[in-house]
């Protein structure tokens, strides 16, 4: 504030414009790149307060188990449902695809997870089952969303946790991309995987299925100031999650769920990831757009 502040008073010697302008200008604009961000932590607040509510009214403990909570994992399903639907038309496409068992979801990583968010309500609405979430540590330490991080389970302990929750039967969401595909991947749908590789060992090691999962237009959706080498070089050197975001544009969101690749014991990690990649390239073939005026025209259209 400091620095803003002594920037102003001289900009205001240089141009004659007062100062409280300039602030009043900075401000906004960090309320327009970073209002994403912050309607994403402030909806998960609100749903969270919700649940404390319900908790509450219910006389309900911390067992998520207890079939009590069914009802409130189906408000908070609910909700998010049709936020997807008024603000995105939602669609999920192949549900069906995912086997009764367990198995690791890998999608991409949008600027806003939006669309995974909408993903693991359609299939709690529609199928009953709970998708845990493997999520960055920021996400996880920001208070105020315990309780729905708990009811709807989100994890970041690392690899043997993921394989333990595998083997007792459940669904696991990845993103291998992680932040980094979020912040710089573009609107052509680029794979910042790196040489990461773990999430295919998880799924050796559980001998589990692994489902790719694309969402369509989400990068028309929401984008970030990425290609921007400032933001790129503070987010290497500091891994803060803080790069400006903009979006919420009423573009038409359809999550694809691809064929399952099926657990092969003689196969390595490397070669699964590239499995995988190739997986996911077909599904970047349901991708039919690249600039917001075209997807926004598709919000009542289809597909085939």
């Amino acid at each position: 504030d400091t620095y803003i502040l002594f920037i102003s008073f001289h900009y205001k010697e240089w141009t004659g414009v007062e100062y409280h302008y300039i602030v009043f200008i900075l401000c906004v604009l960090n309320i327009i790149f970073f209002a994403p961000f912050l309607i994403f932590v402030s909806g998960s607040c609100f749903i969270n307060l919700l649940l404390h509510i319900y908790k509450r009214k219910n006389g309900l403990d911390e067992d998520f188990s207890n079939k009590s909570w069914d009802n409130g994992k189906l408000m908070v399903a609910s909700i998010l449902s049709m936020v997807g639907k008024l603000g995105h038309g939602y669609e999920l496409h192949g549900i069906e695809k995912i086997p009764e068992g367990p198995g690791l979801i890998v999608y991409y990583h949008g600027a806003i997870p939006l669309d995974y968010c909408y993903f693991i309500s359609n299939l709690y609405i529609q199928t009953g089952r709970l998708c845990y979430s493997a999520v960055d540590r920021f996400f996880a330490m920001l208070p105020g969303i315990e309780l729905l991080f708990n009811l709807f389970p989100a994890v970041h302990s690392g690899r043997d946790e993921s394989v333990e929750i595998l083997k007792k039967g459940n669904l696991l969401g990845v993103s291998p991309g992680g932040s980094r595909e979020a912040f710089f991947s573009d609107e052509n749908y680029n794979l910042l995987w790196g040489n990461r590789k773990g999430f295919a060992q998880v799924a050796i090691d559980a001998k589990v299925p692994i489902i790719p999962l694309f969402t369509q237009n989400i990068r028309e959706g929401y984008r970030t100031f990425g290609k921007i080498g400032f933001f790129r070089w503070l987010y290497e050197h500091s891994r803060l999650l803080f790069i400006p975001a903009y979006g919420g544009f009423p573009v038409k969101l359809r999550t694809y769920v691809g064929d399952p690749i099926p657990y092969d014991p003689n196969i390595t990690a490397t070669e699964l990831v590239e499995k995988v990649r190739k997986k996911r390239l077909t599904l970047l073939g349901c991708l039919e757009s690249g600039n917001y005026v075209a997807t926004v025209l598709m919000q009542g259209g289809s597909v085939e």
